[in-house]
């Protein structure tokens, strides 16, 4: 993929960084949105703006978490040829932040189904490592991304992730491109 835009995106699916102060990282308990992927019941943590996270049961820390799927919108993205220029603003954005690309790639649109796109990185930070897999698509004429990321903690971070990708690697990304046409948007 090609970055299509001169500006690039923020893109912070990919909690990389510690999230933003000030923010209530508990689930509310008056919401019980969740979604369902690979199995795993993912329960609403936050959001803000267009970014809505989810984690597992027992994973409510979003400083400290092991698997997370991310909602982001695109309002602005509502053809394909938008939702591949934002795809590409996020492949430069993680780029930017020193993601190691793993995989691209585009499913060609059908009379059915408008094109889609995926994006899998490994970010690799001091008492972590990362791997996010990016699924981009139109869903009722606005573009989304639905965000899968992993993370390990602790010694051997690269042996275990490796390991850890040749194991679910394709399962993930597999599932990702086959969610029903989208988890629930907040």
């Amino acid at each position: 993929m090609r970055a299509l835009l001169p500006n690039v995106f923020l893109f912070l699916a990919v909690a990389c960084c510690a999230a933003p102060g000030g923010v209530s990282y508990a689930a509310n308990p008056e919401l019980k949105r969740t979604l369902v992927f690979r199995g795993v019941s993912y329960f609403y943590r936050w959001s803000q703006n267009d970014q809505t996270e989810f984690t597992p049961e027992k994973q409510e820390d979003l400083n400290k978490w092991t698997d997370m799927i991310t909602v982001n919108g695109y309002p602005d993205a509502g053809d394909g040829e938008r939702l591949a220029a934002t795809a590409n603003a996020v492949l430069e954005n993680y780029k930017n932040h020193r993601a190691t690309v793993l995989k691209t790639r585009s499913v060609r649109r059908t009379a059915d189904r408008p094109a889609e796109h995926l994006i899998a990185v490994k970010f690799t930070r001091p008492g972590f490592i990362e791997v996010a897999f990016a699924r981009f698509a139109l869903v009722n004429g606005k573009g989304h991304s639905f965000v899968y990321s992993h993370r390990i903690y602790g010694a051997r971070m690269d042996d275990q992730m490796n390991a850890w990708l040749s194991a679910n690697g394709d399962e993930v990304e597999k599932a990702l491109l086959e969610l029903a046409s989208a988890p629930p948007i907040i």
